[in-house]
């Protein structure tokens, strides 16, 4: 095992299995001055790109009329906890063209769960 495989390996933590359309919610920590608290972002997964330790994550969501998008790597010490709130059902890897739409258009379909 070379030295940069044991350092992956050190960074590497457990996540729920999340896709592209997916709304999650994660629970990011914040340090602002001496005082550190737990932030919940909520969004749409538009985008990922990498893979093992260097992978990351784009989340959107409109805030106030506004669309907000961050970029998280999936292995970071920052995200507290993070949850699938519900499945999208989507034919694309990238969901772009989402930051050109406005209101009901903007929203992704929710995969149908078959139970028997």
């Amino acid at each position: 095992m070379n030295m940069v495989s044991s350092v992956e390996e050190a960074f590497r933590r457990e996540v729920p299995q999340f896709n592209i359309g997916d709304t999650v919610r994660i629970h990011v920590r914040v340090v602002e001055g001496d005082k550190e608290r737990i932030q919940p972002f909520e969004g749409v997964v538009i985008g990922r790109k990498g893979s093992g330790i260097k992978e990351t994550f784009m989340l959107r969501k409109v805030s106030h009329g506004i669309g907000v998008e961050r970029i998280f790597p999936v292995h970071s010490p920052v995200i507290e906890k993070l949850e699938v709130i519900r499945q999208g059902d989507v034919r694309r890897a990238k969901l772009y063209y989402l930051r050109d739409k406005k209101g009901k258009a903007a929203k992704v379909k929710e995969k149908e769960h078959f139970r028997r």
